[in-house]
C-alpha cells in the first residue's frame, strides 16, 4: 500500500517534489504577469512629465516626485462641485449596492436550493441563460424601465439594478446546494425556526466564503462605476466620473491621471486581497455537487 504524503499533518495529493517544485515555479511565473500592469500603474504615478512620454517605457523612476499627487488634489480642489460630494456618491451606492444585493441574491438563492416550489427549475435556467448577455444589450430596456418608474437622474438608478445581479444569485445558489445540507435544515425546522430564522441563522454563516465573495464583486463594479446614463446631475455623479473629467485635460495632467488611477483600485485591492481564501473557495465550489 502506498504511503501518503502529509505536509503539517495533513494529507496532500500524491505529487513529487519535483512535481511540486515545477507547479511552484509556473504559479510564480503566472503571478509575475498579472503583479506587473499594477506594478506599473504604480510607478508611472511617481514618474515626472518628461518621463511619463519616455520610449520605450521604463519599468523604473530616475527621478521620482510625487508631484503627480499634488496636481490631482490642486485639480480636485477646483471643481465647481465639493469633491467630498463625489466621494459621498460612490461609498454611498457602493455600499447600499452591495448590502441589498447580498440580501437578496441570498434570499433567492436559498429559497431555489432550499425550497422546492413549481417553476424553480425554470426560474433559475432563465437566470442561468442571463449571464451570456452583457449590460449593454440590455440597455434599451433598462432605460425605458428607469424611465417609467421615474428613477433617472437619482441614486435608485444605480442601487436597484446593483440589487439583482445574476451572477450574485447563480453563485449563492451554487455554494448553498454544495454546502448547506438538507438535514441540518430540517433539524433547525424541527426545533421550531421559521425559514427567515434557519435561513439567517442557519444557512448563512455556512457559506460565508461565498457572500464575502459577493461583496467584493459587487462593490467592486459600484466603486469602478464611471459615467452612467441614468445619471445627468452633476452632484450625483461619482468619484470615478469626476477623476476621468479632471485628468483629461491633455498632457500636462497624465502625471494626475496615473496617479488617479492608483487611488481609485487601491481599495479593491486591499478588499480583495484580505479576503482572497474566500474567492478561491467559493469558485472552487461553486461549480460541485455532492
Amino acid at each position: 500500500m502506498a504511503k501518503l504524503r502529509t505536509r503539517k499533518h495533513k494529507v496532500v495529493l500524491a505529487r513529487s517534489a519535483g512535481g511540486d517544485a515545477g507547479i511552484t515555479a509556473i504559479l510564480v511565473i503566472l503571478g509575475a504577469f498579472m503583479f506587473i500592469p499594477m506594478y506599473y500603474v504604480v510607478i508611472q504615478s511617481f514618474k515626472p512629465l518628461d518621463e511619463l512620454w519616455m520610449f520605450p517605457p521604463r519599468f523604473y523612476v530616475t527621478s521620482p516626485t510625487i508631484g503627480n499627487y499634488t496636481d490631482l488634489f490642486l485639480l480636485m480642489n477646483t471643481s465647481w462641485v465639493p469633491f467630498s460630494r463625489y466621494i459621498f456618491n460612490t461609498v454611498f451606492t457602493s455600499v447600499v449596492g452591495t448590502v441589498g444585493n447580498l440580501f437578496f441574491s441570498s434570499l433567492a438563492a436559498y429559497s431555489m436550493a432550499k425550497i422546492k416550489f413549481p417553476g424553480g427549475k425554470t426560474m433559475f435556467k432563465t437566470v442561468r441563460t442571463s449571464l451570456m448577455f452583457h449590460q449593454t444589450v440590455t440597455g434599451v430596456t433598462s432605460f425605458i424601465l428607469m424611465s417609467a418608474f421615474r428613477w433617472i437622474d437619482t441614486y435608485w438608478a444605480i442601487i436597484i439594478p446593483a440589487w439583482a445581479t445574476s451572477l450574485g444569485l447563480y453563485l449563492m445558489k451554487q455554494f448553498m446546494e454544495t454546502n448547506v445540507h438538507d438535514t441540518v435544515l430540517e433539524s433547525a425546522r424541527l426545533d421550531g425556526a421559521g425559514e427567515l430564522k434557519t435561513f439567517w441563522i442557519i444557512a448563512m454563516p455556512m457559506v460565508k466564503p461565498a457572500w464575502l465573495t459577493l461583496i467584493i464583486y459587487s462593490f467592486q463594479g459600484l466603486w469602478n462605476q464611471g459615467s452612467s446614463i441614468y445619471i445627468h446631475s452633476e452632484q450625483l455623479k461619482s468619484f470615478n466620473y469626476a477623476i476621468g473629467q479632471i485628468t483629461a485635460g491633455g498632457v500636462k495632467r497624465q502625471g494626475a491621471s496615473a496617479a488617479a488611477t492608483v487611488i481609485m483600485m487601491l481599495v479593491p485591492i486591499l478588499v480583495f486581497v484580505i479576503s482572497q481564501s474566500n474567492i478561491i473557495e467559493t469558485m472552487g465550489s461553486s461549480g460541485m455537487k455532492d
